[in-house]
Protein backbone atom coordinates (compact mmCIF):
# COMPACT_ATOMS: atom_id res chain seq x y z
CA UNK A 1 0.00 0.00 0.00
CA UNK A 2 1.55 3.31 -1.09
CA UNK A 3 0.09 5.82 1.35
CA UNK A 4 2.43 8.76 0.73
CA UNK A 5 1.45 11.93 -1.05
CA UNK A 6 3.36 13.05 -4.21
CA UNK A 7 5.72 15.15 -2.05
CA UNK A 8 6.66 12.08 0.01
CA UNK A 9 4.67 12.89 3.13
CA UNK A 10 2.14 10.71 4.89
CA UNK A 11 -1.51 11.82 4.65
CA UNK A 12 -2.93 13.53 7.71
CA UNK A 13 -5.05 10.47 8.55
CA UNK A 14 -1.85 8.57 9.37
CA UNK A 15 -0.71 11.26 11.81
CA UNK A 16 -4.03 11.96 13.55
CA UNK A 17 -4.83 10.10 16.81
CA UNK A 18 -7.84 7.86 16.30
CA UNK A 19 -9.06 4.33 16.78
CA UNK A 20 -6.92 1.68 18.46
CA UNK A 21 -8.27 -0.86 15.96
CA UNK A 22 -5.94 -1.46 13.03
CA UNK A 23 -8.71 -3.24 11.12
CA UNK A 24 -10.99 -0.19 11.48
CA UNK A 25 -8.19 2.11 10.29
CA UNK A 26 -7.50 -0.17 7.31
CA UNK A 27 -11.22 -0.27 6.46
CA UNK A 28 -11.28 3.54 6.37
CA UNK A 29 -8.03 4.07 4.41
CA UNK A 30 -7.63 1.00 2.17
CA UNK A 31 -10.72 -1.23 2.48
CA UNK A 32 -9.62 -3.24 -0.57
CA UNK A 33 -6.80 -4.75 1.51
CA UNK A 34 -9.16 -6.45 3.95
CA UNK A 35 -9.55 -10.20 3.29
CA UNK A 36 -13.33 -9.98 2.96
CA UNK A 37 -13.08 -7.33 0.24
CA UNK A 38 -10.82 -9.26 -2.12
CA UNK A 39 -12.59 -10.01 -5.43
CA UNK A 40 -12.69 -13.73 -6.21
CA UNK A 41 -14.79 -13.76 -9.37
CA UNK A 42 -17.54 -16.24 -10.12
CA UNK A 43 -17.49 -19.80 -11.36
CA UNK A 44 -20.01 -22.56 -11.84
CA UNK A 45 -17.47 -25.01 -10.41
CA UNK A 46 -16.60 -25.18 -6.74
CA UNK A 47 -13.35 -23.35 -6.09
CA UNK A 48 -10.69 -25.89 -5.18
CA UNK A 49 -8.37 -24.43 -2.56
CA UNK A 50 -6.41 -26.00 0.31
CA UNK A 51 -8.36 -26.57 3.51
CA UNK A 52 -6.97 -26.98 7.00
CA UNK A 53 -8.61 -29.61 9.13
CA UNK A 54 -8.42 -30.50 12.83
CA UNK A 55 -7.43 -28.31 15.80
CA UNK A 56 -7.78 -29.39 19.45
CA UNK A 57 -7.27 -27.56 22.74
CA UNK A 58 -7.37 -28.58 26.39
CA UNK A 59 -6.87 -26.67 29.62
CA UNK A 60 -4.82 -27.81 32.59
CA UNK A 61 -4.38 -26.12 35.99
CA UNK A 62 -1.38 -24.08 34.76
CA UNK A 63 -2.58 -23.02 31.32
CA UNK A 64 -3.90 -24.34 28.01
CA UNK A 65 -2.52 -26.58 25.25
CA UNK A 66 -3.48 -26.27 21.57
CA UNK A 67 -2.48 -28.72 18.84
CA UNK A 68 -3.14 -29.05 15.13
CA UNK A 69 -2.45 -31.76 12.58
CA UNK A 70 -0.25 -30.91 9.59
CA UNK A 71 -2.42 -31.95 6.63
CA UNK A 72 -4.14 -29.61 4.16
CA UNK A 73 -6.53 -31.11 1.64
CA UNK A 74 -7.93 -29.96 -1.70
CA UNK A 75 -10.90 -32.14 -2.48
CA UNK A 76 -9.64 -35.73 -2.25
CA UNK A 77 -6.01 -34.66 -2.75
CA UNK A 78 -3.46 -33.98 0.00
CA UNK A 79 -2.40 -30.42 -0.84
CA UNK A 80 0.30 -30.15 1.85
CA UNK A 81 1.66 -32.55 4.46
CA UNK A 82 3.34 -30.09 6.81
CA UNK A 83 1.13 -27.01 6.94
CA UNK A 84 1.24 -24.85 10.07
CA UNK A 85 -2.18 -24.40 11.69
CA UNK A 86 -1.39 -23.12 15.18
CA UNK A 87 0.02 -19.59 15.60
CA UNK A 88 0.79 -17.21 18.46
CA UNK A 89 -1.76 -14.40 18.53
CA UNK A 90 0.33 -12.45 21.03
CA UNK A 91 2.44 -13.21 24.10
CA UNK A 92 -0.40 -14.86 26.06
CA UNK A 93 -2.71 -16.34 23.42
CA UNK A 94 -2.76 -18.59 20.39
CA UNK A 95 -5.07 -19.32 17.49
CA UNK A 96 -5.56 -22.45 15.40
CA UNK A 97 -7.11 -22.43 11.94
CA UNK A 98 -9.61 -24.70 10.23
CA UNK A 99 -11.37 -24.16 6.93
CA UNK A 100 -10.07 -22.36 3.84
CA UNK A 101 -6.36 -22.15 4.53
CA UNK A 102 -5.51 -18.98 2.60
CA UNK A 103 -8.35 -16.95 4.11
CA UNK A 104 -7.66 -18.30 7.60
CA UNK A 105 -3.93 -17.53 7.53
CA UNK A 106 -4.58 -14.00 6.28
CA UNK A 107 -7.19 -13.52 9.00
CA UNK A 108 -4.69 -14.67 11.64
CA UNK A 109 -2.04 -12.25 10.36
CA UNK A 110 -4.52 -9.38 10.52
CA UNK A 111 -5.49 -10.47 14.04
CA UNK A 112 -1.83 -10.49 15.14
CA UNK A 113 -1.32 -6.95 13.76
CA UNK A 114 -4.57 -5.83 15.38
CA UNK A 115 -3.43 -6.96 18.84
CA UNK A 116 0.05 -5.44 18.40
CA UNK A 117 -1.46 -2.17 17.14
CA UNK A 118 -3.84 -1.97 20.11
CA UNK A 119 -1.02 -2.51 22.61
CA UNK A 120 1.13 0.18 20.99
CA UNK A 121 -1.70 2.73 20.89
CA UNK A 122 -3.18 2.04 24.33
CA UNK A 123 0.04 1.11 26.13
CA UNK A 124 -1.48 -2.05 27.55
CA UNK A 125 -2.49 -5.42 26.10
CA UNK A 126 -6.11 -6.13 25.31
CA UNK A 127 -7.82 -8.45 27.79
CA UNK A 128 -8.31 -12.07 26.74
CA UNK A 129 -12.05 -11.47 26.46
CA UNK A 130 -11.35 -8.42 24.31
CA UNK A 131 -9.05 -10.44 22.06
CA UNK A 132 -11.75 -13.07 21.63
CA UNK A 133 -14.27 -10.36 20.74
CA UNK A 134 -11.92 -8.79 18.17
CA UNK A 135 -11.39 -12.14 16.48
CA UNK A 136 -15.16 -12.61 16.34
CA UNK A 137 -15.46 -9.26 14.56
CA UNK A 138 -12.82 -10.24 11.99
CA UNK A 139 -14.58 -13.54 11.31
CA UNK A 140 -17.88 -11.69 10.86
CA UNK A 141 -16.17 -9.52 8.26
CA UNK A 142 -15.52 -12.67 6.21
CA UNK A 143 -19.21 -13.62 6.09
CA UNK A 144 -19.63 -12.70 2.41
CA UNK A 145 -16.86 -15.10 1.40
CA UNK A 146 -18.12 -17.72 3.85
CA UNK A 147 -21.48 -17.63 2.04
CA UNK A 148 -19.54 -18.57 -1.12
CA UNK A 149 -17.96 -21.54 0.60
CA UNK A 150 -14.68 -19.93 1.70
CA UNK A 151 -15.23 -20.49 5.39
CA UNK A 152 -12.50 -19.84 7.97
CA UNK A 153 -13.33 -20.86 11.54
CA UNK A 154 -10.47 -20.59 14.07
CA UNK A 155 -10.10 -21.83 17.62
CA UNK A 156 -8.72 -19.28 20.09
CA UNK A 157 -7.14 -19.94 23.49
CA UNK A 158 -4.97 -18.14 25.98
CA UNK A 159 -3.99 -17.39 29.54
CA UNK A 160 -6.32 -14.89 31.23
CA UNK A 161 -4.00 -12.60 33.22
CA UNK A 162 -6.87 -11.25 35.33
CA UNK A 163 -8.62 -14.52 36.16
CA UNK A 164 -5.35 -16.53 36.18
CA UNK A 165 -6.52 -19.53 34.20
CA UNK A 166 -6.53 -20.86 30.65
CA UNK A 167 -9.60 -20.26 28.50
CA UNK A 168 -10.80 -21.56 25.12
CA UNK A 169 -13.12 -19.83 22.63
CA UNK A 170 -14.76 -21.29 19.53
CA UNK A 171 -16.60 -19.49 16.71
CA UNK A 172 -19.09 -20.06 13.94
CA UNK A 173 -18.93 -18.67 10.40
CA UNK A 174 -21.04 -15.63 11.35
CA UNK A 175 -18.60 -14.55 14.07
CA UNK A 176 -20.57 -16.03 16.94
CA UNK A 177 -18.25 -16.52 19.93
CA UNK A 178 -18.62 -19.34 22.44
CA UNK A 179 -16.48 -20.03 25.48
CA UNK A 180 -15.65 -23.71 25.83
CA UNK A 181 -14.85 -25.41 29.11
CA UNK A 182 -11.97 -27.83 29.63
CA UNK A 183 -11.45 -28.82 25.97
CA UNK A 184 -12.71 -28.36 22.42
CA UNK A 185 -11.96 -29.29 18.80
CA UNK A 186 -12.78 -27.76 15.40
CA UNK A 187 -12.38 -28.94 11.83
CA UNK A 188 -13.39 -31.98 9.82
CA UNK A 189 -12.06 -34.43 12.40
CA UNK A 190 -13.45 -32.55 15.39
CA UNK A 191 -16.23 -35.04 16.15
CA UNK A 192 -13.74 -37.86 16.61
CA UNK A 193 -11.19 -35.66 18.39
CA UNK A 194 -13.81 -34.37 20.81
CA UNK A 195 -14.83 -37.91 21.70
CA UNK A 196 -11.21 -38.76 22.44
CA UNK A 197 -10.80 -35.61 24.56
CA UNK A 198 -13.97 -36.41 26.47
CA UNK A 199 -12.61 -39.88 27.24
CA UNK A 200 -9.12 -38.86 28.35
CA UNK A 201 -9.54 -35.40 29.89
CA UNK A 202 -9.11 -34.89 33.65
CA UNK A 203 -9.14 -31.74 35.77
CA UNK A 204 -5.71 -32.51 37.24
CA UNK A 205 -3.70 -32.95 34.04
CA UNK A 206 -0.09 -31.84 34.04
CA UNK A 207 1.17 -29.95 31.00
CA UNK A 208 2.80 -33.13 29.67
CA UNK A 209 -0.44 -35.06 30.22
CA UNK A 210 -2.43 -32.36 28.39
CA UNK A 211 -0.01 -32.53 25.44
CA UNK A 212 -0.37 -36.33 25.32
CA UNK A 213 -4.17 -36.07 25.46
CA UNK A 214 -4.18 -33.63 22.52
CA UNK A 215 -1.85 -35.88 20.48
CA UNK A 216 -4.15 -38.85 21.19
CA UNK A 217 -7.16 -36.78 20.08
CA UNK A 218 -5.49 -35.87 16.77
CA UNK A 219 -4.51 -39.52 16.25
CA UNK A 220 -8.13 -40.59 16.80
CA UNK A 221 -9.32 -37.89 14.39
CA UNK A 222 -6.87 -39.08 11.74
CA UNK A 223 -8.01 -42.67 12.32
CA UNK A 224 -11.57 -41.84 11.20
CA UNK A 225 -11.25 -38.67 9.11
CA UNK A 226 -9.23 -38.88 5.90
CA UNK A 227 -8.69 -35.10 5.82
CA UNK A 228 -6.80 -35.18 9.14
CA UNK A 229 -3.16 -36.25 9.04
CA UNK A 230 -1.71 -38.46 11.74
CA UNK A 231 1.94 -38.35 12.85
CA UNK A 232 4.22 -39.11 9.89
CA UNK A 233 6.99 -41.15 11.47
CA UNK A 234 8.83 -41.65 8.17
CA UNK A 235 9.10 -37.92 7.39
CA UNK A 236 9.17 -36.96 11.10
CA UNK A 237 6.21 -34.65 10.66
CA UNK A 238 4.53 -34.19 14.04
CA UNK A 239 1.54 -32.08 15.11
CA UNK A 240 2.11 -28.43 15.94
CA UNK A 241 1.65 -28.15 19.71
CA UNK A 242 1.59 -24.85 21.62
CA UNK A 243 1.39 -24.19 25.35
CA UNK A 244 0.16 -20.90 26.83
CA UNK A 245 0.83 -20.37 30.54
CA UNK A 246 1.67 -17.49 32.91
CA UNK A 247 5.12 -17.58 31.28
CA UNK A 248 3.57 -16.82 27.88
CA UNK A 249 3.29 -18.66 24.58
CA UNK A 250 5.72 -21.37 23.59
CA UNK A 251 5.70 -23.88 20.78
CA UNK A 252 6.75 -27.38 21.82
CA UNK A 253 9.84 -28.27 19.78
CA UNK A 254 9.63 -31.37 17.60
CA UNK A 255 12.61 -32.83 19.45
CA UNK A 256 10.69 -32.54 22.74
CA UNK A 257 7.43 -33.75 21.20
CA UNK A 258 9.00 -36.80 19.54
CA UNK A 259 8.94 -38.97 22.68
CA UNK A 260 5.25 -38.26 23.30
CA UNK A 261 4.33 -38.98 19.68
CA UNK A 262 6.37 -42.19 19.63
CA UNK A 263 4.70 -43.36 22.86
CA UNK A 264 1.25 -42.66 21.40
CA UNK A 265 2.03 -44.49 18.15
CA UNK A 266 3.65 -47.48 19.86
CA UNK A 267 0.74 -47.73 22.27
CA UNK A 268 -1.62 -48.09 19.32
CA UNK A 269 0.12 -51.33 18.36
CA UNK A 270 -1.17 -52.76 21.63
CA UNK A 271 -4.55 -50.98 21.62
CA UNK A 272 -5.50 -49.55 18.19
CA UNK A 273 -8.44 -47.76 19.77
CA UNK A 274 -6.28 -45.89 22.23
CA UNK A 275 -5.89 -46.07 26.01
CA UNK A 276 -8.79 -46.91 28.29
CA UNK A 277 -10.43 -44.01 30.06
CA UNK A 278 -10.11 -44.12 33.85
CA UNK A 279 -13.41 -45.05 35.55
CA UNK A 280 -14.01 -43.77 39.05
CA UNK A 281 -16.31 -45.46 41.54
Amino acid sequence: MNARTPDGRLPSAYLTPGTSSFAAFLAAQSPDLLPANRPIGTSERALEVPHGTTIVAATYPGGVVMAGDRRATMGNVIAQRDIEKVFPADEFSCVGIAGTAGIAVELVRLFQVELEHYEKIEGTPLSLEGKANRLASLIRGNLALAMQGLVAVPLFAGWDLGAAWGRIFSYDATGGKYEEHDFHAVGSGSFFARGSLKKLYRDDLTVDDAIAVCVHALYDAADDDSATGGPDMTRRIFPVVAVVSPDGYRRVADADLATTVENVVSGRFERPGGPNAPISD
